[in-house]
């Protein structure tokens, strides 16, 4: 049996650079930053001007709602809204929330748009190479499995109904599995930035994973400001710092959730075409976009296509994206037109 080598890192894609991380150099004003787990990840949410005092509150209205949309779309909890549809083997509209029918509504979109590189049905595939609740392979699965495993993809097979009744989620392929995780952490993040105004807060940087989303200014009345990580498992160096000016900003890269198998490393972005890790030279994707669950749903997508499908796409939906390319021992990088009216420096 070979060994299995695998790297788990804790820390999420962005270190957070804020006004909440000076300790309030010049300025009275309070500051508060709340943490906690959710999604097998870490979320975390900087406050501008919110009292010390509503900390408790805060932290616990915050990990009530993030384990309700983990209780929606995880597939690692076997009585999950999600792990329902998956489990079942029938073709009769299933109920879904609203917010569950937007988030496959905007994958099934990005999903068309990519030709099928974001795919939210890869789950089988996802599986079979030990990134979803199923165990690790031991060896590298064959072509048998990998087709067979295919053979139960296609966004074609998935059906978004609306009706007067509410929201359904429908599937003519039984055994059809949805896998939201590529989604979920923006979801998560654009949710988390909805609570936090009905709170009447209107200030704050809150991430979930990779994930991340500001409004208003932080506490020393800047812009909140995000780094984009160097493509590495081995250190925290920074590649490039952007401005988000009130936008969500995601990253997938290949770099971070990886095992290695047969002397091959393997990574989690599955291509629903060749049903097999991606092994091109494109490592990291950054999407800057209006909401942090559509810049979640782009980068995986441009990550599947590789670094010229990557730029083409890029230009062609006027997207502000921000590539990092293996170049033989170092890096190279590339970023659309859109994506320089954020960058700071890099």
């Amino acid at each position: 049996m070979k060994k299995i080598f695998i790297y788990f890192i804790v820390f999420p894609v962005f270190i957070i650079i804020s006004g909440c991380e000076r300790h309030n150099q010049g300025t009275s004003e309070p500051t508060l930053v709340l943490e906690g787990r959710t999604m097998g990840t870490f979320w975390r949410v900087s406050l501008a001007g919110v009292s010390p005092e509503r900390k408790d509150e805060l932290q616990k209205k915050i990990q009530q709602q993030l384990d309700g949309d983990d209780q929606q779309l995880s597939t690692w909890k076997s009585d999950s809204v999600l792990s329902r549809f998956n489990q079942y083997r029938g073709n009769a509209p299933q109920p879904i929330s609203d917010n569950m029918a937007d988030i496959i509504t905007w994958s099934l979109r990005i999903g068309q748009k990519t030709h099928g590189a974001m795919d939210i049905t890869v789950g089988p595939l996802v599986n079979l190479w030990g990134f979803g609740p199923d165990k690790q392979p031991v060896k590298t699965p064959d072509q048998a499995q990998i087709d067979a495993a295919r053979a139960l993809t296609g966004l074609q097979h998935l059906h978004v109904i609306q009706s007067v009744e509410g929201a359904y989620l429908q599937k003519d392929l039984a055994g059809l599995y949805v896998d939201l995780s590529t989604v979920g952490e923006g979801f998560a993040t654009d949710h988390l930035a909805r609570l936090m105004e009905k709170e009447g807060i209107n200030r704050y940087l809150v991430s979930v994973g990779g994930a991340v989303l500001t409004r208003g200014m932080n506490p020393q009345g800047e812009p909140w400001r995000v780094a984009i990580q160097k493509p590495t498992d081995k250190e925290n160096a920074v590649q490039a710092l952007v401005d988000l000016q009130g936008h969500g900003i995601s990253t997938s890269g290949s770099y971070r959730n990886y095992y290695e198998l047969d002397g091959k490393r393997i990574s989690h972005i599955i291509d629903p075409t060749t049903g097999r890790p991606i092994q091109h030279k494109l490592v990291s994707a950054t999407v800057i976009a209006t909401t942090a669950l559509e810049a979640d749903g782009w980068d995986t997508g441009l990550m599947v296509l590789g670094e010229e499908k990557a730029k083409a796409l890029a230009l062609r939906e006027n997207l502000a994206v921000y590539l990092i390319i293996k170049q033989g021992n170092g890096f190279t990088t590339w970023m659309s037109p859109q994506f320089k009216a954020f960058i700071v420096q890099q």
